[in-house]
């Protein structure tokens, strides 16, 4: 499927899915709240939910970021590790693209 990721998220509903094993999400960040929730309803029991680019180079913990991405991805996190469904962590990296990580969430 090619589009924009809310609206395939939409056809994969209209095609029947029946849950998913692994999701990983690395799409628009503004919206990374919009697939985290998505993903806590489409994911299976043991299933893991993968968020992309989480530290954003350090920004993600500027509270003065008015940056939609890491106001996006801060939320996104937040709901990570606020959902008694999931156990969560995150992990940060570092590489030839700066200071990144990602969040990973088991779906109990």
């Amino acid at each position: 499927m090619i589009g924009p990721a809310l609206d395939t998220l939409t056809q994969l509903e209209d095609a029947g899915d029946t849950g998913f094993d692994l999701v990983f999400i690395d799409a628009d960040k503004e919206n990374n709240p919009r697939y985290v929730q998505w993903a806590i309803r489409h994911t299976r029991r043991g299933g893991l939910i993968v968020l992309d680019n989480i530290v954003r180079d350090g920004q993600i913990i500027d509270a003065d970021s008015s940056d939609p991405r890491v106001i996006g991805t801060r939320e996104a996190l937040a709901i990570l590790g606020s959902d008694p469904r999931l156990v969560a962590t995150a992990i940060q990296t570092v590489g030839s693209k700066g200071w990144d990580g990602l969040a990973i969430a088991h779906v109990l």
